[in-house]
């Protein structure tokens, strides 16, 4: 896959946009442990960033899944983790299944203000019990008359304290685990919706996290997704792009790591010489962008292979596995060489080592994305 004029047409318009009204205000909205969300996604909005993969006929560009790798790439320079992640969420988790699957009601209702940045989406998956195991979530959706009653909770939801729906997953029916849930759309100010707490974490500070209740909250079944009993699969086909854009997110954000690690080395003393000038600190550094670099070859065979139509859930997974090792990888090796000032909260490298652990835990922790790899070994042809 190689990257058109088109692509960095994009690129250099977020990466202007990044520079100019995002990365000076982190600090302070890392300090504050939350972004404004509503203003950020109605700027990206404005400049057309938040539908390039969505149908032009509810305000997207209609552009294929390059696009969103181009962008998650470039949300790598922002100087944080918590408001990429934000942005994809928005973009690539909580509505490629309503974009597909949805009707034309419920896209003109929930789609289009998300596209146009006039409403924050988050996706309701993970539960108190139920994180990585998807098939083990307790919420319910009981149809009563013409809407679904739902209750439970849902935890570790990204926007969710800023959101103004919520893509909800939900078992609808008894039966096979696989079988019984559906998406549904909930409008968060929806009366039995409970903010119930929000999740203080050791990284990804300015991203909001909360714990969600659901209290006999009343919406009309026309809010599902698709057909009922289907929730699963759509959920498993929003996990590829979720995975293969995570994966895409980390390259240059690994990258600016290790350029900032390079630049202090270069003027950090030791031994009568700069740290960059002794050979274990030079080579590592050469090692681990061959590392990323190696990564950023795996995201594009993957994407061009979805692109073209295939069902990439063993490459997404391989992604994403690479990515999120590689994001515990290189700050880990990067901090060694800022010493002192590397352990320093208000250090970059500090800021990518906390940000940097989520990727092994969330989106399917390390352990399922070598469950996946592993099934599909498995399943090749054997060889002579």
């Amino acid at each position: 896959m190689q990257y058109t004029h088109e692509h960095e047409e994009i690129q250099r318009t977020l990466k202007r946009f990044i520079d100019e009204e995002i990365n000076p205000h982190v600090d302070e909205w890392e300090a504050a442990e939350a972004f404004p969300a509503h203003q950020v996604f109605k700027r990206l909005g404005e400049l057309g960033l938040l539908g390039l993969t969505k149908p032009e006929k509810y305000g997207g560009m209609s552009l294929d899944y390059s696009y969103s790798v181009a962008m998650a790439e470039t949300l790598g320079h922002i100087a944080c983790g918590g408001v990429p992640m934000a942005i994809g969420v928005q973009t690539d988790m909580a509505t490629p299944a309503l974009a597909r699957f949805g009707s034309e009601a419920l896209c003109r209702e929930f789609l289009v203000p998300a596209i146009t940045g006039d409403a924050v989406g988050c996706i309701g998956v993970s539960e108190p019990g139920a994180g990585s195991d998807v098939a083990s979530i307790k919420t319910t959706a009981r149809k009563d008359g013409a809407d679904y009653v739902i209750n439970g909770a849902k935890m570790w939801i990204t926007n969710s304290l800023q959101a103004d729906w919520m893509c909800l997953l939900a078992n609808t029916s008894e039966g096979a685990a696989h079988k019984n849930k559906s998406l549904i759309m909930v409008p968060m100010n929806a009366k039995g919706v409970v903010k119930a707490q929000k999740i203080r974490k050791i990284g990804m500070m300015s991203s909001d996290t909360g714990l969600i209740h659901f209290d006999d909250v009343r919406v009309p079944q026309t809010n599902r997704i698709g057909e009922e009993g289907m929730g699963f699969t759509y959920q498993m086909m929003q996990f590829q792009e979720e995975r293969l854009w995570a994966a895409a997110n980390a390259i240059q954000s690994l990258l600016n790591c290790i350029q900032q690690t390079a630049d202090y080395a270069r003027e950090r003393q030791i031994f009568g010489k700069s740290v960059l000038d002794h050979q274990v600190c030079h080579y590592r550094l050469a090692e681990l962008k061959t590392e990323v670099e190696a990564l950023r070859g795996l995201v594009y065979m993957a994407t061009e292979k979805y692109v073209a139509g295939a069902d990439v859930t063993e490459w997404a997974s391989m992604a994403k596995l690479k990515a999120c090792r590689l994001g515990r990888l290189v700050p880990d090796a990067c901090m060694q060489y800022w010493g002192g000032m590397g352990y320093t909260w208000d250090n970059p490298v500090s800021r990518h080592y906390r940000d940097g652990r989520l990727g092994s835990i969330a989106g399917g922790a390390d352990e399922v994305m070598l469950g996946i790899i592993a099934k599909y070994m498995h399943t090749l042809p054997s060889r002579p």
